[in-house]
């Protein structure tokens, strides 16, 4: 059993009728004596739709439980069992209930069309997972239901239910799309007249697209080569000169004349590469067309007419802009030209423009001659062979008499030699010359009669000419052998380049300093700068951070550089040492792209970290408003409960009872006080407003002060008197101190006291506060000592959290660290190390908080 077909019903907005233009579908193919089922059916208790269902068999829902509540959700396994010719399935983007059997809807509508069923489904355009954010920004609602695009294409059928803004607000109003009581807030909000008119218009130029592929599909499965005019298309042909500007901007405006036109921007390259081309004036023009909503297409071709016809052809193009010939009148010898070839062979579908523009019949402009690629030495060889060895060779065959061997066949060889030799060193002009007095002195010195430009026999006439076209020849051969070779070695080492960039991204090395720096040794030149347009429209400033800029001097504007590549409209990247060749600006033009896409790396990595700082900040602010609204109201509360008691007239209370009341009242307000003292000190940790003054201190003089806020017993202290000094601040040790064990009185058996013990080890000493209570797995060490946070089922009243966040914030600001181990035999151990210090100045604050020795 093949496949089944999908046919789908697209609508603008909820109301537009598709679930009743797909019942209506289903009443026509049952007529027909079509086997239909309803799958599932949404009419959202519509009158109309709801009726439509009459006399159609429906499969019976699965029920589904879900958070208390029961769900309907289409029976896949019964729709198989049941093996209708055709199901119907409504709301194709729907997400199922946790626990059927796929998580969309639409996967249930794949599981029918893979057992042969046919399947008739609707959806919404605001449901398609490419349009999302498009939506979102017309109606200001995400879209949570979506199908991905690619699923609603591959439809056998996609059929546009349409209906204009007012009719579809009319029915709105009516009450005949949601009950009356969500009617204004429809109307109001969603439904607004300016919100419907951009979703139909997505709608129908989405249905458009895919009519225009399906289009397509069938011209090339039927071989239709001649044009079919369904949507104006208008291709601008260009060949890298500045006229090509001109013609892209000329055909916007043509295409703005009509509704849905499009620009296509096609360049043809020989295959051989040798046309000569700006690569920066082609890339300009690449960028206007796309700025102007074109496309840019490449494309390789010896016959240019030809090649430019089969485009236009292959995209259905019924417009074709060409600029007129830049050749001069005495070209027009060699052809009639590209356009005037178009116009002629273009038929009578495909239109032709030929638009003048400042570059007419002002020439092409010749290619960079060969011998300027060949280096000066190279030129200076190839000519001093063309001009001097011919007369040298001539000098001493007359002095030698070896002419009179062989004979001219002999003479004519030794001269083809220098002809090559000319070619091999100077290239194609040198070897003409050669070939030029070659033939002159062979005439004059060695064709009988000799010493006059005479030829007596028929013979060494022919020898003559046929030396004369021999050399050129083979100057000809040789020469294009030398520039492929050149080309291929240039080709290598650009892929080499090219190959290099690649694999330094690959590798991470995408800093933008690291790059130009590469630029800059890559090319030879004195300085690279990637410049950025500032606020006004000729002021320009360095991209990035300080030093983007690599080498001395840096260019500050791309005028001043002697080489410049535009990077899209708003950066520039400029060099200065030398001119660079148009066949180096291509490789630069990649690096210049690449140093573009890292700066836009660095700034989202730049606003990636602000935002995570200001998610942690909300998040801590979200945890503080917690904390305020539970943790510091039940002390007050206490407080205010006790104080209003003892004010209270109705009650007479007994000394103990006040004792009681008052104690209660001081402990809330310890409670308070330290609550409110580890906010203070997290908010002055998050703001780094932390300064540490560091002192040499003794730990025994320390500690037994931080031990004043724990009950009596509670704590075993073992701190040596003959341990160094700490370089600590002696405030902010003691709160850290305090913080560690009050947290392992708080959790610490209460018949085990908590062991604070101090030992030296080199040049630091560390603070080990032990408990024997419950202990934390390895999981969770790192996270205890984030802020508001609470281990395993602490109770509120147990505090905010912010204690061993505190006491970690302050170890660091002293250039300590806090870590959390395991106690042997069970618990958990707080490690606090210090750096030893011989009576640290206050001076030294600052590099103590920094970890300097």
């Amino acid at each position: 059993m093949g496949r089944g077909r999908l046919r789908i019903y697209l609508g603008a907005a909820p109301g537009v009728g598709k679930t009743y233009a797909m019942l209506s579908e289903a009443h026509r193919r049952a007529e027909r004596g079509t086997d239909v089922v309803a799958g599932l059916v949404e009419h959202h208790d519509r009158t109309r739709t709801e009726v439509m269902l009459h006399g159609l068999e429906q499969v019976p829902p699965a029920a589904l439980e879900y958070r208390g509540s029961t769900f309907r959700e289409m029976d896949v396994d019964a729709v198989l069992h049941r093996a209708p010719a055709v199901a119907l399935v409504d709301e194709l983007a729907h997400t199922n209930i946790p626990g059927s059997r796929n998580t969309k809807r639409w996967q249930d509508v794949e599981e029918l069309l893979a057992a042969g069923i046919d399947v008739i489904s609707t959806v919404n355009i605001q449901h398609l997972e490419s349009l999302g954010d498009v939506v979102e920004s017309i109606t200001g609602v995400r879209q949570r239901e979506t199908v991905p695009d690619e699923v609603v294409r591959r439809a056998d059928q996609i059929e546009l239910v349409d209906m204009s803004p007012q009719s579809l607000r009319r029915r709105m109003a009516h009450g005949n799309i949601y009950a009356p009581d969500r009617v204004d807030a429809a109307l109001s909000h969603y439904f607004r007249p300016g919100n419907l008119t951009a979703l139909r218009e997505l709608a129908l130029l989405w249905t458009a697209d895919r009519v225009d592929e399906y289009l397509q599909q069938y011209r090339g499965e039927h071989d239709i080569r001649s044009t079919w005019q369904a949507r104006e298309r208008i291709v601008v042909g260009l060949t890298g000169g500045p006229e090509g500007r001109t013609l892209v901007r000329r055909a916007a405006r043509i295409a703005a004349k009509g509704s849905g036109s499009e620009v296509l921007a096609v360049y043809i390259a020989r295959s051989d590469g040798l046309t000569p081309v700006s690569s920066k004036e082609l890339a300009l023009q690449r960028t206007l067309v796309e700025d102007l909503g074109g496309t840019f297409h490449h494309v390789i071709g010896d016959d240019v007419p030809h090649a430019l016809l089969e485009f236009a052809r292959g995209v259905n193009a019924t417009q074709v802009v060409l600029g007129s010939s830049r050749r001069r009148t005495w070209q027009y010898v060699l052809g009639p030209g590209v356009g005037a070839t178009v116009a002629r062979e273009s038929g009578p579908d495909l239109d032709v423009h030929i638009v003048t523009h400042d570059e007419v019949a002002k020439g092409r402009g010749l290619p960079l001659p060969r011998g300027a690629r060949l280096g000066r030495a190279r030129n200076i060889g190839g000519w001093a062979a063309a001009l001097l060895g011919p007369c040298l060779l001539t000098l001493t065959l007359t002095l030698t008499a070896v002419h009179d061997g062989p004979g001219l066949a002999n003479d004519v060889l030794l001269f083809l030699f220098l002809t090559v030799l000319a070619a091999l060193l100077g290239g194609l002009l040198p070897a003409l010359a050669s070939a030029a007095v070659g033939s002159v002195l062979l005439n004059y010195f060695f064709t009988p009669p000799t010493h006059t430009l005479t030829v007596a026999a028929p013979s060494n006439l022919v020898a003559i000419v046929v030396f004369f076209a021999v050399a050129v020849g083979v100057a000809s051969v040789v020469d294009l052998a030398a520039r492929r070779t050149q080309q291929a070695a240039r080709l290598r080492a650009e892929s080499e380049i090219l190959s290099f960039l690649a694999g330094s991204v690959l590798r991470g090395e995408t800093t933008l300093d690291a790059l130009l720096e590469r630029v800059r040794e890559t090319f030879a030149m004195d300085s690279v700068a990637l410049l950025e347009r500032g606020g006004e429209p000729t002021s320009w400033v360095c991209a990035g951070s300080a030093g983007t800029a690599q080498g001395r001097p840096a260019p500050a504007r791309p005028e001043d550089a002697d080489v410049d590549v535009p990077v899209g409209d708003t950066m520039a990247l400029a060099l200065t040492g030398r001119v660079l060749p148009a066949e180096d600006r291509r490789v630069l033009a990649a690096f210049a792209a690449q140093a573009a896409v890292v700066l836009d790396r660095q700034r989202l990595q730049d606003e990636a970290r602000r935002a995570r700082v200001l998610a942690e900040g909300n998040r801590i602010r979200t945890a503080l408003l917690a904390a305020v609204s539970h943790d510091l109201r039940t002390p007050l509360a206490g407080i205010k409960a006790s104080v209003s008691s003892l004010r209270s007239d109705d009650v007479e209370w007994s000394a103990q009872d006040q004792a009681e009341l008052l104690a209660g009242i001081e402990e809330g307000a310890d409670r308070l006080d330290h609550l409110v003292g580890n906010l203070l000190d997290m908010s002055r940790l998050q703001t780094g407003t932390v300064t540490a003054l560091i002192r040499g201190t003794d730990l025994d003089e320390v500690v037994p002060m931080a031990l004043g806020g724990v009950p009596e017993g509670s704590v075993t202290l073992d701190v040596p008197e003959e341990l160094p000094v700490v370089a600590v601040d002696a405030g902010l040790l003691e709160r850290v101190v305090a913080n560690l064990v009050e947290n392992a009185v708080k959790y610490s058996p209460g018949d085990t006291p908590v062991l604070v013990a101090a030992s030296a080890h080199d040049e630091r000493v560390e603070l080990r506060v032990v408990d024997r209570g419950p202990g934390v797995p390895d999981s969770a060490k790192d996270r205890i000592f984030e802020p508001f946070q609470r281990h395993g089922d602490a109770p509120r009243g147990a505090g905010v959290g912010l204690g061993l966040a505190v006491a970690r914030g302050f170890a660091e600001a002293m250039a300590g660290t806090l870590t959390a181990e395991d106690t042997p035999g069970g618990g958990l151990t707080m490690v606090l190390t210090l750096r030893v210090g011989e009576g640290a100045e206050p001076g030294e604050a600052a590099e103590a908080a920094a970890g300097l020795p």
